[in-house]
C-alpha cells in the first residue's frame, strides 16, 4: 500500500483561532496515524504563487487520508480554521516506484 499525503498552502489570518484548529484536528490525525513532515517554517517560491504557510503530513495509506479529511471529527475541526484561513489542499498518493 502506497502511503498517502495532505499538502496544503495556508494564509492564517488569526494564529491564536489557528491554535484552537491544531488542538481539535490532533485527535483525528492521532487516530489515522499522521505525521507532519513540514509545518510552515523557511520557503522561497520558485515558480508561481503560493500562499505563506505549507504543510505536509503523511499518512500510512491513501485511504487513511482520504478517511481523515471525511471523519466528523476532522471536519469539526476545519470549522474553526475556515473563517480565519484561506489555502488550498490536495491529498495524493505517494510514489511507489
Amino acid at each position: 500500500m502506497l502511503k498517502g499525503y495532505w499538502v496544503a498552502h495556508v494564509d492564517v489570518k488569526d494564529q491564536r483561532v489557528f491554535e484552537e484548529y491544531k488542538q481539535a484536528a490532533a485527535r483525528p490525525f492521532a487516530r489515522y496515524g499522521a505525521r507532519f513532515l513540514v509545518r510552515a517554517g523557511q520557503y522561497d517560491v520558485r515558480e508561481g504563487e503560493m500562499h505563506p504557510h505549507t504543510v505536509v503530513i503523511e499518512f500510512p495509506t491513501f485511504a487513511d487520508a482520504m478517511a481523515c479529511y471525511d471523519d466528523p471529527d476532522h471536519q469539526a475541526a476545519k470549522a474553526i480554521r475556515d473563517p480565519i484561513a484561506d489555502g488550498d489542499l490536495v491529498i495524493v498518493e505517494g510514489f511507489g516506484g
